[in-house]
């Protein structure tokens, strides 16, 4: 999320004069709305020595079946809690519920953040 930052208007009306500029920490990015569709990602750094990598759009999930794990392709976006719309758009967040080629799953990880979607077969 992009911090707005402080308002530049006082209460009254009048101008507020900036204290300094903007830190690091509070610098942010808009959300990645990762798609199904030909995988695309995209490496972008992280606090500390870290980076991080973001979906763009895929068509593969981890579906968890039991005991044993199993590479699935995502063909539709049944249901998304974060937002409504996002099930037209056919974008993947965590919680959403996947239509896979081993039936429909919930997705556990989030694939803005790590690059992957992890899902969990639906009864």
């Amino acid at each position: 999320m992009q911090d707005q930052g402080r308002s530049t208007r006082k209460r009254t009306g009048g101008r507020l004069k900036n204290v300094r500029k903007r830190r690091k920490n509070e610098l942010g990015r808009l959300p990645t709305e990762t798609q199904v569709g030909e995988p695309r990602f995209r490496t972008v750094d992280a606090r500390g020595n870290e980076t991080k990598t973001r979906a763009l759009a895929t068509n593969v999930a981890s579906v968890n079946k039991g005991d044993e794990t199993v590479s699935a392709d995502i063909e539709d976006v049944v249901e998304n809690d974060a937002n409504p719309n996002y099930v037209r758009r056919n974008i993947i967040t965590k919680g959403a519920v996947i239509e896979t080629s081993e039936g429909q799953a919930r997705v556990t990880s989030r694939p803005g953040q790590t690059g992957q979607v992890n899902a969990v077969l639906l009864e």
